[in-house]
């Protein structure tokens, strides 16, 4: 009976050993699929040396690099999916991503909407103005904009000046269905949103497309399969920034700018008085 035994695991030792020694082969030589399934790894779930399972999405993903610093700036409809794609964005180029909206709302105390009802859309366009100029001038940034913060000229000019603008486009019907429910848009507290959509798109898209230095479809595409896409397009871009657009031209550049001559007899004047 002895001796049975020990044939028997004699036999199975070495055959559970070569099929051990498989299983490790496939997960070591196919990248992003695991050895019981034919789904990616960016579906399914990771489980930690804890047994607790972590979603993909929320590991840290290889970081990318571009041949710059240069802060980077979503524009586009509200809806377009420029805080989703930051942030994605972001995190493949290990960068601080900021969202305008969430900025000002922190520095208010108090939600969009209650900005809209207290000081009305001026009130909230100057606000959205002084945050504006703030981030911009952060260097290595993700900023997600605000949909319409492209309609005043000094935020154009902001954008267009200190940075790389990526338009995030996308059809009034994908943002109507992206936003339908979204009880924090004021603008879309119309008897018809959809139409409302489609006046502020019309009214907005040639100053997107203005500022644009990279335009970019949100359709079905998946997130991180778009951000691997606008990192590649970002790669392509050299563009050089006016120093004069910095908020920090007189602390940085000062010794290499002549002052215009309106501005030197201004500071004569002020001198003699």
């Amino acid at each position: 009976m002895l001796e049975s035994l020990r044939a028997l695991r004699s036999t199975l030792l070495p055959n559970l050993a070569g099929q051990w020694d498989n299983v490790v082969m496939i997960n070591a030589l196919t990248p992003g699929m695991h050895a019981s399934s034919d789904q990616p790894c960016d579906q399914i779930s990771v489980s930690t040396a804890d047994n607790s399972p972590v979603p993909a999405e929320h590991l840290s993903p290889a970081p990318y690099s571009l041949p710059h610093n240069l802060p980077i700036f979503l524009v586009g409809m509200m809806g377009a999916g420029k805080t989703t794609i930051g942030k994605g964005l972001a995190r493949a180029l290990q960068r601080d991503f900021l969202d305008l909206d969430h900025e000002l709302e922190a520095r208010c105390g108090v939600r969009i909407p209650v900005i809209f009802e207290i000081e009305g859309e001026s009130g909230f366009r100057k606000r959205e103005r002084q945050v504006l100029n703030e981030c911009t001038v952060r260097p290595g940034i993700v900023l997600a904009t605000g949909g319409g913060a492209v309609l005043a000229a000094e935020n154009r000019q902001a954008l267009q000046g200190r940075g790389i603008v990526v338009y995030l486009r996308a059809t009034v019907e994908e943002l109507f269905r992206r936003t339908s429910r979204d009880r924090n848009r004021p603008l879309l507290a119309t008897a018809d949103p959809k139409a409302t959509l489609r006046n502020l798109l019309e009214m907005r898209e040639p100053l997107y497309q203005e500022i644009a230095d990279v335009i970019m479809d949100t359709g079905t595409v998946s997130v991180s399969v778009l951000v691997g896409q606008l990192i590649e397009q970002l790669k392509t871009i050299d563009k050089t920034l006016d120093p004069r657009n910095q908020q920090f031209t007189h602390q940085v550049f000062a010794p290499f700018l002549k002052p215009q001559p309106a501005a030197a007899a201004d500071l004569s004047r002020e001198n003699q008085s």
